[in-house]
């Protein structure tokens, strides 16, 4: 038989559930696991943490729950671990797991992978006219942190010196992934289709249980989510791959759901663009083969550009968030008059302080579909939760509203409980600068055993356009009857967030629905069904292999993750709001089961 590569994805995020070690430690065969901890919002925390204590700045779950716990294990089975839990301060994680290693009589060969970090460069490019990749604006004057996205040759470099664990900084997400198989596979790195597929590999299991069933349109479907499965992918020598999970685990292993995940938090599909290769998507495919298991392939590669994406975050200002739970008759107006209250009362107290007003807030009525706008349900209710945000340079200004919410307990709506959990915190906003690095500037390093050695960066290519696919067929017109469905009852999707832009990923139940989607559902009628939250324009693409089209929607969040007030930062909702969008079938698909 051919070689394969047998890997579990044990975290998507900094947070993620301590079952999926053990759970994938029990997989027969297991090779590596790989664990990812670094969205954008999470270099925010680890930034903010690392200001309050220069120890800090690393995912101590990574250290505390995924390894301690596991190291007798994952030694005694030679198993490998990627991940890029290093965060702000690699060697720091690395030293905290060797001596958590140590208590337990265990010596693993901890690699760090280095030089993500661009803080020392950042002057000298703001010099030369460096500017926001997204807005164009200068940058900030004082940045907390400044991290090249890098690649995974680093990662196989560790792996070739022999790293039984290897922890890197700011890598991609599917670095982890990337890393192990360019190792074990011998992969050449201008070998772009195979890069690519192990991109994909890579980006499918990077979110952990969202591969499994997690977050899946159709969530009646999934079973045990109290033992949700994690993801184990089986990769041949072309970078295609099985996706499955733990036998006896929870979860799903559906064909929708991994399409779902093939479009996460991904912009055009054709120009995928990774600091090892330009991804093409297109005409990625998913199969079922058999309960349980589910076959992707089909990803293609071209070379990638001459910089890195970076990321720098800063402090711009200070917010607060409280919410206070109203209940009775008129909930909701008793709810919109008591922010009202509470917002210009503190108006005045800012004026009689000499402060300046709040350079932002936000009131949402939880229970009362606020984020859904024009397209809200009228449902009666008597109980929702009144969420206030505010945003002010200055974190004395935000005093005063952290005070005086609790005065609604007994000076404003009967009903009211004024706190959760007493005064909510003031807490510092800390936004990100997006920027290119040219990747020659960047100097990765591998440090194993007390040496260190220089990692060439990846290589570049003239940009190439990506292939050119054949028209999709146009929809025929609806001809005799004819009724309305959402747009549920003929496609899965999900959506996610990159900064302040949102994507939307909607894909066809079945191949004869696309036509009609695509008729119907274009970037002009998204803009409009989602104007209230979108600022900037939105841009639909097409993904043939998958029946799908994937929606870019830019600037959407209100500024994304904890630059953002709005009660989903991520815009993890989006598109559960989109499936509810009417869509004009025949009656026939109706009639004949084909829509329910």
């Amino acid at each position: 038989m051919s070689k394969t590569v047998l890997i579990g994805g044990a975290s998507g995020f900094w947070g993620d559930s301590a079952i999926a070690t053990p759970q994938l430690l029990a997989v027969p065969g297991l090779q590596y696991l790989v664990y990812d901890y670094l969205a954008e919002t999470t270099m925010s925390i680890l930034a903010r943490a690392r200001s309050r204590d220069p120890a800090l700045g690393y995912a101590t779950d990574f250290v505390q729950a995924a390894m301690a716990p596991n190291l007798a294990a994952i030694c005694g089975q030679g198993v490998r671990v990627i991940a890029n839990a290093g965060g702000l301060n690699p060697r720091a994680c690395r030293d905290a797991l060797a001596a958590a290693a140590a208590k337990q009589g265990l010596a693993p060969r901890i690699a760090v992978v280095t030089g993500d970090d661009v803080m020392p460069r950042f002057e000298q490019w703001r010099a030369q006219g460096l500017r926001d990749l997204h807005t164009g604006e200068a940058p900030p004057a004082a940045l907390y942190s400044a991290n090249a996205y890098v690649g995974a040759r680093g990662i196989a470099r560790a792996l070739e010196l022999g790293a039984d664990i290897v922890i890197t900084g700011r890598c991609v997400d599917s670095a982890v992934v990337v890393g192990a198989l360019a190792h074990e596979f011998g992969w050449r790195w201008d070998d772009w289709d195979r890069i690519a597929a192990g991109t994909l590999a890579g980006h499918v299991i990077e979110c952990g249980a969202q591969a499994t069933g997690g977050l899946f349109t159709d969530w009646q479907q999934v079973p045990g989510w109290a033992d949700m499965g994690y993801p184990v992918i089986d990769v041949a020598g072309d970078g295609s791959f099985v996706l499955g999970k733990p036998e006896g685990s929870g979860g799903l292993i559906h064909p929708g759901a991994v399409a779902e995940q093939i479009l996460y938090e991904i912009g055009d599909p054709a120009h995928y663009l990774m600091p090892d290769v330009t991804c093409d998507f297109r005409q990625a495919r998913v199969q079922a083969i058999g309960p349980g298991a589910v076959r992707v392939s089909g990803a293609r590669g071209r070379p990638p550009t001459a910089s890195y994406k970076a990321n720098g975050t800063w402090r711009d200002g200070f917010q607060l968030q409280a919410m206070m739970a109203i209940r009775g008759i008129d909930a909701p107006a008793k709810a919109r008059k008591t922010a009202d209250a509470l917002l210009a009362r503190t108006r005045a107290q800012l004026r009689q302080h000499g402060l300046a007003d709040y350079t932002q807030t936000c009131v949402e009525l939880l229970g009362c579909e606020s984020l859904y706008g024009a397209h809200a349900r009228a449902l009666p209710t008597r109980e929702v939760v009144l969420r206030i945000a505010a945003r002010h340079a200055d974190p004395k200004g935000l005093a005063f509203l952290q005070r005086e919410c609790a005065s609604a307990g007994t000076s404003m709506g009967p009903g009211t409980r004024s706190t959760f959990t007493g005064r909510a915190d003031v807490q510092p906003v800390i936004k990100v600068f997006s920027f290119l690095a040219p990747k020659e500037q960047v100097a990765l390093q591998v440090e194993l055993d007390g040496a260190v050695e220089a990692v060439a960066p990846p290589a570049s290519g003239p940009a190439a356009a990506p292939e050119a696919l054949p028209e999709p067929p146009a929809a025929p017109p609806l001809e005799g009857d004819s009724i309305e469905a959402p747009l549920v009852a003929l496609a899965w999707a999900r959506s996610g967030d990159k900064g302040d832009d949102e994507n939307i990923g909607v894909i066809a139940r079945r191949p004869e629905f696309l036509p009609l989607l695509r008729a119907q559902l274009d970037a002009e009628r998204v803009r409009t069904y989602f104007a209230h939250l979108v600022e900037g324009e939105v841009e639909r693409f097409d993904v043939p292999g998958l029946d799908a089209m994937n929606f870019v929607l830019h600037r959407a969040l209100g500024g994304g993750g904890v630059a953002s007030l709005r009660s989903d930062p991520l815009g993890k909702s989006y598109a559960q709001m989109l499936l509810d969008c009417p869509i004009r079938i025949p009656r026939r698909w109706a009639d004949d089961g084909l829509v329910t």
